[in-house]
């Protein structure tokens, strides 16, 4: 019988030129076993942007990215590539030379950008007289049913190619919303709400059809996420936050969770998950987000420019226009663009809630049946 020890192995993670020191408990044998090469690729969701832990300007790398967690708990050597912003072009020309016949672990995100993940958000936060929501969500479906296949085929081949010998796990997208939108600057309704979590399953159902097709894994985090969406009593994603580029993405607790996720299925067989409807969440208790509060009501706001910087363009000729067209004054309007603009806290935060009333009061106009 072969007697295995725990020993501590020192874990180096390249990261933006930057090196993580990390150590993890592994079994091993009086000799010093190489640590299997673990490769992360894809997009802000893979970076671990939402943590608040960037550690290099241009990507967004956070040391609390759950493909770090993964390596620092199984004593793997990550070759950290994963971008902020990262199409899935951008992936393929930028990340892949990480990779080789030596590689044994990959994990990947990307998707979100080819259909447009941050404008169709920031679309759909305006106020509603603003904004074309279903024009963004329309166009970034066209996207992802007409153009997103062919781009991931392309990039799983070239992944496949560079890494003959790894076990490759896809990993896909939460939902966003729980039907509560508890943001100051942000105007989504329900029906918008709606929209984007539709959008998020289409893209969970072609990303896993194209990553089985590969014969790549697949790993679906919608149904660990359900109870833990924006505005959830325990977050583990953020709404709008400071600085922004961390809104909407996966906290330090959502990381963990898809850690915890994608971590098992690293050293399964080459085979995908089907993606089904999401069961109830039965994760664990998680802590609320630790990160810059812009709810309603909170006392850790920020400062009136924030404010101000929120909507700067709420008084342009076009924008006037639309609230004229949604039966809304434009000296109303013209008043709280320089409420926001006052550096005066309270007048800020008095024309942001005044600005929740007005759209409130268009969205239930707009839902009303014409006559």
């Amino acid at each position: 019988m072969t007697h295995f020890t725990a020993r501590a192995v020192a874990l180096t993670v390249t990261v933006a030129g930057t090196s993580l020191a990390l150590l993890a408990t592994t079994g091993g044998t009086g000799a010093q076993a190489a640590a299997p090469a673990y490769v992360a690729l894809g997009d802000s969701y893979s970076a671990g942007v939402g943590t608040w832990n960037r550690v290099d300007p241009t990507c967004y790398r956070s040391p609390k990215g759950y493909p770090v967690l993964i390596a620092s708990s199984r004593g793997y050597a990550l070759s950290y590539q994963a971008c902020s912003g990262a199409t899935t072009s951008e992936v393929k020309a930028n990340q892949l030379a990480a990779l080789g016949a030596g590689t044994a672990y990959v994990t990947l995100t990307a998707g979100g950008n080819d259909i447009g993940f941050a404008p169709v958000i920031t679309e759909c936060a305006k106020p509603g007289w603003m904004s074309n929501c279903t024009g963004a969500v329309n166009n970034a479906e066209s996207i992802l049913w007409n153009q997103l296949p062919a781009r991931l085929d392309g990039l799983y081949g070239s992944v496949r190619a560079k890494a003959p010998n790894a076990r490759v796990v896809v990993v896909g997208y939460p939902r966003l919303f729980m039907g509560v939108d508890c943001n100051l600057f942000t105007f989504f309704s329900g029906d918008e709400m709606a929209k984007l979590n539709r959008a998020a399953d289409d893209l969970a159902t072609v990303t896993s059809s194209r990553a089985g097709a590969a014969g790549f894994g697949f790993v679906d985090v919608r149904g660990a996420f359900v109870g833990h969406a924006v505005c959830s009593s325990r977050e583990w994603i953020n709404g709008l936050s400071s600085p922004v580029d961390e809104s909407f993405h996966p906290n330090v607790n959502g990381n963990i969770a898809y850690a915890n996720l994608v971590s098992p299925t690293l050293t399964g067989s080459r085979t995908t998950t089907a993606v089904t409807a999401p069961p109830a969440s039965t994760a664990p208790a998680a802590a609320p987000s630790t990160g810059p509060g812009l709810q309603m009501g909170r006392a850790d706001g920020p400062s009136a420019q924030w404010y101000a910087a929120a909507l700067p363009d709420l008084a342009s000729p076009a924008n006037l226009a639309r609230a004229q067209a949604a039966g809304i004054d434009r000296a109303t309007i013209r008043r709280l663009d320089r409420a926001l603009r006052s550096n005066n806290l309270v007048l800020a935060r008095a024309a942001w809630a005044e600005l929740h009333a007005l759209d409130k009061a268009f969205e239930v106009a707009r839902a009303r049946p014409s006559r």
